[in-house]
């Protein structure tokens, strides 16, 4: 494989293809997949510790609509967005809007000065500039690592709320 030196190849797995869609692959497709990876590992710990959070019973304060419902009235989970109790088709669209316009606008590289796929510090540095190519390697590594294991995360919730039931923490589905 040509890509088993990437970030991400990393112990216990290695390089970790199996369904093979690196096999004729250049590194223009390969870095889109990776910038795919991050983004979904990006969402995923958001909606991972949004589920988390609104399971523990928080939720914003104040109405989400003109007819005087709460963000507390809607169920948690899938249940907010498909079931008897979910949020309108109208609040769905004005989601997907506020997604697609973030998606367009705000999470793109405006400056052109990003160092790989997906940076969007877009001129402003947190330090980033100033730390080590090894450091730098290293928590890309890592936002890579914690993504992966959100994607598994809230995948494991989503399958559980299906099924119903308890869990540690999390509570009841």
């Amino acid at each position: 494989q040509a890509f088993e030196s990437e970030l991400g190849a990393q112990a216990p797995l290695g390089f970790y293809d199996p369904l093979g869609f690196l096999d004729r692959a250049d590194q223009e497709t390969f870095d889109r997949l990776r910038y795919v990876e991050l983004k979904h590992g990006r969402i995923s710990q958001l909606a991972f510790v949004g589920n988390l959070f609104t399971r523990a019973g928080n939720h914003l304060p104040g109405d989400i609509n003109y007819e005087g419902q709460s963000f507390a009235s809607f169920p948690n989970g899938l249940a907010a967005i498909n079931g008897p109790d979910s949020i309108s088709s109208s609040g769905l669209l004005q989601i997907f809007a506020f997604i697609a316009f973030l998606e367009i606008r705000v999470m793109t590289d405006v400056t052109g000065d990003s160092e790989f796929r997906g940076d969007f510090r877009n001129g402003f540095d947190f330090g980033w500039d100033k730390q080590t190519e090894e450091w730098k390697m290293q928590k890309r590594a890592v936002e890579l690592n914690q993504g992966r294991a959100a994607m598994m995360g809230i995948l494991g919730l989503m399958v559980h709320e299906q099924l119903g039931g308890s869990l540690p923490i999390v509570g009841e589905m």
